[in-house]
């Protein structure tokens, strides 16, 4: 089992957040912060800022179904 991390909250305009969720409606994501998050890593990752991370069964999962939904697997 998969140990808990913390988490910390970010706070983003309103009009961004509906922006947002309008814009992933389809695409495979579960909310609003799994985008951001996805975002910010690739971003991150990018300029080399990211050490390899394991990823739970739960994140595998998401990341397979919305490789489904975009028609890779």
């Amino acid at each position: 089992m998969p140990t808990q991390q913390s988490k910390a909250t970010i706070k983003i305009p309103r009009p961004l957040y509906n922006k947002i969720s309008h814009l992933i409606k389809g695409a495979g994501y579960n909310s609003v912060t799994d985008f951001i998050v996805y975002v910010l890593r690739d971003i991150v990752s990018a300029h080399g800022g990211v050490t390899e991370k394991v990823y739970s069964e739960e994140e595998l999962e998401q990341v397979k179904e919305h490789l489904r939904r975009l028609g890779y697997l």
